[in-house]
């Protein structure tokens, strides 16, 4: 079978399935004493592109979406590890403009690899600690689910050929893990990130769309774009987030939209979009 078919779950499914890897099914590594690790990748024609992109943009993007991860994790980030392939033609200050896109998150980039590449890609490893990390698995029917800002953002900026910058939530996770029984970041689109939660914590997953804050000039169908990067979270203590759902008995997710149910879809990994 073929990784386009498979996906992403898929393959981790399998990957577990077969003992090759453990404990991969939140958003970052615990690795012991507080310490938690993330990586992703971006690779240009798949996640950015340099026309629409500055290099600076690209490098702070690099890092938010891991310091993300972090953040649902409720882990504050310590550092950053990265590795940059790019063509040889590339010019200094295309690459010290990437790094100083990184700096912009305020965390320091402690090492890392550089390599030729007929792409450009950046793939950055972030650390962090965290006093607790809700992971995806201890949502419970009863809980609420709250989302830290609006959506939908990302999805309207395509639509327009252009991108927008990634939030930075740490402070927001933070204060989530203290009470939140499952959280992650939404990456991948409003339905199929509640479905992460969903079948890690065996429940049914409700999100009312008409309570969902959406991002200026965004509609409905953006929620199914991904790259929001705000945290999805479901929790017995909302606090001051917005609520837009509920966690009940069952499995799976159900999306209604002045009661009747909808469809939404979600970022397939193995394609291509940028």
């Amino acid at each position: 079978m073929r990784l386009s078919e498979l996906g992403e779950l898929g393959l981790l499914a399998e990957l577990e399935r077969r003992g090759l890897a453990e404990g991969i099914e939140h958003d970052a590594a615990q690795l012991g004493d507080g310490l938690v690790a993330t990586q992703d990748s971006l690779v240009e024609g798949v996640h950015f592109r340099l026309d629409w992109l500055s290099w600076q943009e690209v490098g702070f993007r690099a890092a938010a979406v891991n310091i993300s991860d972090l953040a649902a994790s409720g882990a504050r980030p310590e550092a950053l590890l990265v590795s940059l392939g790019v063509p040889p033609e590339t010019e200094l200050e295309q690459a010290l403009d990437l790094y100083a896109g990184l700096g912009e998150t305020g965390v320091t980039v402690r090492g890392g690899d550089t390599t030729t590449s007929e792409r450009v890609f950046v793939t950055v490893t972030a650390v962090g600690r965290a006093d607790r990390v809700p992971g995806r698995a201890g949502a419970r029917p009863g809980d609420q689910l709250v989302v830290t800002g609006p959506l939908g953002a990302a999805g309207a900026a395509f639509r327009e050929q252009r991108y927008v910058r990634p939030p930075v939530r740490v402070e927001e996770g933070i204060r989530l893990a203290r009470r939140a029984h499952a959280m992650l970041d939404l990456s991948d689109g409003l339905a199929q990130d509640a479905g992460r939660i969903a079948e890690r914590s065996r429940c049914l997953v409700v999100i009312d769309l008409e309570r969902v804050p959406l991002a200026p000039g965004a509609v409905i169908e953006d929620l199914a774009f991904g790259e929001d990067y705000e945290l999805l979270a479901a929790t017995d203590e909302p606090d001051t987030f917005t609520v837009v759902g509920v966690c009940e008995r069952g499995e799976g997710v159900e999306l209604r939209l002045q009661g009747r149910s909808v469809e939404l879809g979600g970022w397939e990994h193995f394609t291509e979009r940028a």
